[in-house]
């Protein structure tokens, strides 16, 4: 019986965390603040950025991204559409690549100055070195998104919608929805949603 209540108690204990490549990751839960705001990471321009600095007046999108997964070159395709759709509401992007363990092997910042040509970026993508600001969100896969309002509150975390493999037959558009009830000042009808991807490759 004593056994049970101390399992039961660890149990309580990790909810909303992962371990992750060794690494002790918690979820970050909506209407948390955005962490690490200041932080400065190197964009592929050669500039350094902090969330802070690229939020605008209605909020904050994050994509933790990179160059190295499948799933984000499915997802690819939508980032454009995702793109047009905040800076017509006033929402700064930024896609991050956390893979610190993959530097070297797709992930540097040369293959991502190459990716961003290649696809048309027309939004940052910077490097998080070391996953710190990974770790802080407590993101574990990508593609993973990351909405916020404009006090930077956490309204929607998950997948940008319900179809990786084809845009023409997405049923849900969880990240578009997010972004129309976030400004018509509406609750979040599905404000988390299961994010699919590969693991953030945390260096060891």
């Amino acid at each position: 019986m004593k056994q049970i209540k101390i399992t039961y108690a660890l149990l309580i204990v990790l909810v909303g965390s992962q371990t992750v490549m060794g690494y002790q990751t918690r979820q970050l839960s909506i209407g948390s603040k955005a962490p690490m705001i200041d932080q400065k990471v190197a964009d592929v321009s050669g500039r350094n950025l902090t969330l802070n600095e690229v939020t605008q007046e209605n909020g904050l999108l994050v994509v933790f991204s990179c160059n190295t997964c499948p799933w984000v070159t499915k997802w690819e395709d939508r980032y454009s559409q995702v793109s047009s759709y905040t800076q017509s509401n006033k929402i700064g992007m930024i896609a991050l690549n956390p893979n610190e363990a993959y530097r070297q092997r797709g992930d540097g910042m040369d293959e991502m100055v190459k990716r961003v040509k290649k696809a048309a970026y027309d939004f940052p993508y910077a490097l998080d070195k070391d996953h710190l600001i990974a770790d802080a969100f407590g993101v574990t896969r990508t593609p993973q998104v990351y909405l916020f309002n404009n006090n930077l509150e956490l309204v929607y975390v998950g997948a940008i919608d319900d179809n990786a493999d084809s845009s023409d037959f997405v049923k849900e558009s969880y990240l578009m929805n997010a972004i129309d009830q976030m400004i018509a000042g509406e609750s979040i009808i599905r404000n988390s949603t299961k994010a699919i991807g590969c693991t953030i490759k945390r260096s060891s």
